[in-house]
């Protein structure tokens, strides 16, 4: 957990060099602060920061563009000081043209992120794995992607290039796609919702040299694949948006059921972390200790 209520690990830096090792990074999902602290105390490299889950979590609404910039900006930036690990985020289209995707990579970068996503859907975009997508021209992507990489300090932030192309023209073109924005400069690649073991091993056959990240969308159109198969295939970076999420909203209705069915949450207190446990999880004895040491006065 982050030292003095902040981050001391370089977030950029260290993703890099994860995604250098041996094994897959999984990042899970995380919807605000205590998500990411939990992530991070379950033992994980780097937490992801979930477009889907930050719009339910702040406007309780499905993920059909309704955040701006930024409040996901805010969003990261709450989750970089809650946690040591890198934070990976969601930045949508880039929210708007090449210019305003150079304020969104300067933006992200303030706020302490070591990587962002980029699409090729119209604003407002859809979730990926959502009906009714549609994208921009290539090459429209493809100067988003030029602006971002011109627009970054520090040359560790990775950008990852998305591309939402599979839904609306086909598995081809979507591939095509993504070899342009490689070629504009993006770090790694993000082939969304493709439908078949079969197209996750062409896309991973035809990007062999290429870090490729693998979006495992719970109950989402891309077929589930294990860790060790996705390390056999190649896939660098491997994100699981919203299980936290998924989790949290069955556990608080399961809670709320018995409350209402009993009147009191006298029937469940005993199932749920403790006050002074809860207390400690979020860094009560760092707290105590800061106090401690510089007074609290």
């Amino acid at each position: 957990m982050a030292g003095l209520l902040g981050p001391r690990v370089p977030g950029p830096a260290r993703l890099r060099e994860l995604l250098a090792g041996d094994e897959p990074v999984v990042a899970p999902g995380a919807f605000d602060a205590l998500s990411a602290r939990l992530v991070e105390a379950a033992g994980f490299p780097a937490v992801y920061l979930t477009g889907f889950g930050t719009t339910a979590s702040l406007l309780g609404r499905p993920d059909v563009g309704l955040l701006t910039m930024t409040e996901m900006v805010q969003a990261a930036g709450r989750l970089r000081q809650a946690v040591e690990v890198p934070v990976i985020a969601d930045a949508d289209t880039g929210y708007g043209n090449a210019l305003n995707v150079i304020r969104t990579v300067r933006e992200y970068e303030a706020a302490g992120v070591a990587a962002i996503h980029l699409e090729d859907q119209v604003a407002p975009k859809r979730c990926g794995h959502l009906e009714g997508k549609r994208v921009v021209p290539a090459e429209t992507m493809a100067d988003r992607v030029r602006a971002a990489v011109a627009a970054r300090h520090d040359p560790d932030f990775l950008l990852i290039a998305r591309t939402d192309a599979r839904a609306v023209e086909g598995l081809d073109a979507a591939i095509d796609r993504a070899r342009r924005y490689r070629d504009a400069g993006a770090d790694m690649l993000f082939v969304e919702a493709l439908q078949s073991e079969a197209e996750i091993e062409r896309v991973a056959d035809v990007f062999r040299d290429v870090p490729l990240l693998f979006n495992w969308a719970e109950g989402g159109k891309t077929p589930p694949l294990g860790r060790d198969r996705l390390r056999e295939l190649g896939f660098r970076l491997v994100i699981c948006p919203i299980s936290t999420l998924l989790a949290a909203t069955e556990a608080m209705r399961a809670v709320l059921g018995r409350i209402a069915a009993d009147g009191t949450p006298a029937g469940v207190v005993r199932d749920l972390p403790g006050l002074t446990d809860f207390a400690d999880l979020a860094g009560l004895p760092e707290i105590e200790e800061i106090a401690g040491r510089f007074g609290d006065g």
